[in-house]
Parts: structure tokens; sequence; C-alpha cells
């Protein structure tokens, strides 16, 4: 089992899939965030999909478990509110990926494992411990009169430190990278360079055994991926900026006065970009 959980994410390895692509681990954080007690012993199969621009830049970890299939993410840009929709699309793949489709004509009632959605929150942007994304919410004209015939409900963990405590305080493993990732953004206030506050990070982490193993034999793997991990991020941001200026010079020329800052304010609250200037655009 070991080798099919590493063989599936050889494609696309970050930080927090190797880390917690180890069967141990993942059933550690499993049983850290549902509250189970499931022991090392306990199968596993990885579904995680193979194509990383299905879902962008995000690090996920899709895997079967008594029964139960997680979808599993660790999200450090702001919460998108299209999740819902975006997990639809995901599991969908997922079941057709695991389920045979010679099965699914014949008459006798087939089981697939019941899905769970969860996405870990490690950005910068505040956020409260928990949250839950419905997709009912997406629906047009959905109301008491108009029930909705589908729901997914994914819910979002803030495991930034101090927050959850209780998730971190049953995995030694996620409170251990809360801790390391919460060590490089505070060196990145004093390193000119994101590659030499990683660097400070993990020496720190090493000299009193946090993740001490894991980051002895990763460390350039780790530093190389979270440089290319976060600057991904951040080159997401500036192409979003870049689109509110856009919209911005749209607005000037009609003579609206939009600030960057009420922009910016209406994209954390879950706008897009796309969306502000159709809007700005028609006004």
């Amino acid at each position: 089992m070991d080798e099919e959980i590493n063989a599936n994410r050889k494609y696309k390895d970050s930080v927090f899939t190797k880390l917690f692509g180890e069967k141990d681990k993942l059933i550690e954080l499993y049983n850290a965030i549902f509250e189970t007690n499931y022991d090392s012993d306990t199968d596993i199969e990885i579904t995680t999909l193979t194509n990383i621009l299905f879902m962008g830049p995000i690090n996920d970890l899709s895997f079967i478990i008594d029964g139960k299939i997680v979808v599993l993410i660790e999200h450090q840009s702001t919460i998108n509110e299209n999740m819902p929709l975006r997990m639809l699309l995901y599991i969908a793949r997922v079941y057709e990926k695991i389920c045979d489709h010679n099965n699914l004509y014949r008459e006798k009632l087939i089981t697939i494992p019941r899905p769970e959605f969860i996405v870990l929150y490690n950005g910068k942007d505040e956020m409260q411990d928990k949250q839950t994304l419905r997709l009912s919410d997406m629906f047009a004209r959905y109301d008491q009169k108009n029930p909705v015939e589908l729901e997914l409900e994914v819910k979002i963990y803030n495991i930034n430190r101090g927050k959850n405590i209780q998730i971190a305080q049953r995995s030694a493993t996620l409170e251990s990278y809360e801790l390391f990732i919460y060590m490089v953004r505070e060196y990145q206030k004093e390193c000119d360079t994101l590659e030499n506050a990683v660097s400070k990070a993990i020496t720190y982490c090493i000299s009193r055994n946090i993740l001490g193993d894991f980051l002895q034999v990763h460390s350039s793997e780790v530093i190389n991926m979270l440089v290319k991990e976060w600057k991904l991020e951040e080159a997401l941001k500036i192409r979003e900026l870049e689109g509110i200026e856009r919209g911005i010079e749209i607005g000037e020329e009609r003579g609206k006065e939009k600030t960057l800052k009420e922009l910016e304010e209406l994209i954390k609250q879950g706008v897009e970009v796309a969306e502000l200037l159709k809007k700005l655009q028609e006004k």
C-alpha cells in the first residue's frame, strides 16, 4: 500500500502532500480531523487525480478509508466560494475513476464510498476557525419554494498556528507542520528571499526536532517545493490585482470612483475579477 501511495504522489509532490502522503501520517491526520481511532494497519486506497490542471495550484489528496472517500485539500490563497462546484466536478471524476463502467448498466444496485470534502486553510488572510460552503448556495432561484435536489458541503478548517487547537493536538505531525509554516512566514520578515526564509525555518525546526527526520531527508526538496508553491500563489494574486487595476481604468474612463481598496475587498468577499470587469463594462 505504501508503494501505491508513493506512486500516486510522484506527479505533483508538494510539502503538504509529501508529508501526509505517507500512510501512517495520512491516517493520523484523518483521525485528527474526524476524531476517529484508526490504526496504522487500516487499508487506504489513494484515488488522487493525476491532472494538476484540473483543480489548479492546490495541494490535494483523495483516498478511500473504511467505505468513505475523502477529498482533502490544503489551500493557501483566499478561499474561493466556488469550491463546492469544483469539488463536485472533482468527485465525479474520482467516481468515474474507481467505478467499473459496465456495472453502471446492470439492474443490481452498486455501492460507492460516501464522500467527505475537507479544506485545510493555511493562508495569510484572517479566517474563522471553521466554516462550511454549500453547493446549494450557488443555485439560481433557490429558496424554500424551490428546494434543491443536489447538495454538497465543503468543510473548511483554519490550520494556521493557534487555530483549531484541538485538531492540532490530535496530530503531532499537523501541529509541527503548522509551526514550520509559521516560522517560514516569521523569517520572511527579515530575510531578503523566500528561499532564505524557508532554509532558516528548516534549520530552526530541525534543531528543535520539529519534523526533524522529514526535513533532514527532504530539506532541498522542501525548499524547492515551497518556494514554487508560494511564488505561484503570488503570481496568481498579481494577475488578479492586474485585473483589478484594469477594472479601475475602465471605471475611471466612465467617471466611476472605484478605489483599489474597495475592489480588493470585493475580491475577498468572493467576487471574481472577470465578474467585476463585466459589471464595470456594463456601467
